[in-house]
């Protein structure tokens, strides 16, 4: 059973419920977004409050923090909006199957440390253990389930050897969580489990209008029949069917979509598939 951190209490500061989906005012960096598409909008979506107050404890702890979920529901996207805001981020950049070589060769890229990581692991070790002493840093380890044991134990053995440990954030599949709860190592040292859900029928009509102001036109009834054919809650894929819906009102010179347009867009993305 995944565990979350609980919801804050009464008269605490947290966002309400009308605050979601408003536009954040510190937008990601355009290279964060699965599509470079005009106008696209950074929002405070539930999984966005739930990371936040999940990684300010993981960051305050200095311990590993797993964040699970469906692909396209955001995790990723959410850990590096809110994380600008915490620390430095390193996000590390590893093949598909890694080993401990590979992840030493990531931490040297993502430290910025000169030339390239040292072959022998003692040295390279040395270089990485001391970049990471002089500063609080959120390590970010995206697709985290393709981690072997022993790329898991080099994490470990990062965080123990720290004096005041190393926030790690674990981002992986719904698919993704029997492997890490397998890791032994994670049950003494996270500070949660933490769900990313997608968005249910009720909030389409909320979220994707401020997601993409082409949205706004639409009827909410037509967007939660798109999002039941296409998108499913995932915001990922809603802004890959914003991205066609803008080829094709270039295509058309229509100025806004309407029900047949709408439906080329979805045919032409799903290949016709009825829900």
């Amino acid at each position: 059973m995944l565990t979350t951190p609980p919801p804050s209490p009464a008269g605490s500061d947290a966002p309400t419920t009308r605050e979601l989906f408003t536009v954040r005012q510190d937008a990601a960096p355009p290279g964060l977004y699965f599509l470079a598409v005009p106008g696209l909008r950074t929002l405070l979506t539930p999984g966005m409050l739930a990371v936040g107050d999940a990684l300010q404890g993981a960051c305050a702890q200095r311990r590993f923090l797993c964040v699970l979920g469906d692909a396209g529901v955001g995790k990723t996207f959410a850990v590096h909006v809110v994380g600008r805001s915490l620390g430095e981020l390193l996000p590390l950049d590893f093949r598909a199957q890694p080993t401990p070589a590979d992840l030493r060769a990531a931490f040297h890229r993502a430290l910025k440390l000169r030339g390239e990581a040292p072959a022998d692991p003692g040295a390279a070790d040395t270089l990485i253990r001391r970049a990471l002493a002089q500063e609080p840093r959120i390590v970010v380890a995206d697709d985290a389930d393709r981690l072997s044991a022993s790329c898991f134990e080099y994490l470990r053995f990062l965080h123990d050897d720290l004096p005041q440990g190393l926030c790690v954030v674990l981002v992986a599949a719904q698919r993704g969580e029997r492997r890490l709860r397998a890791q032994r190592m994670l049950a003494t040292r996270s500070a949660g489990w933490l769900h990313i859900p997608a968005l249910t029928r009720d909030q389409v009509p909320t979220a994707v209008p401020a997601l993409h102001p082409l949205w706004q036109s639409v009827a909410p009834g037509d967007l939660q029949a798109l999002d039941a054919r296409l998108a499913g809650g995932a915001l990922r894929r809603w802004i890959v069917a914003t991205h066609h819906t803008q080829r094709a009102l270039a295509a058309t010179g229509a100025s806004k979509p309407d029900g047949g347009l709408l439906q080329a867009v979805a045919d032409r993305i799903d290949g016709g598939r009825r829900p």
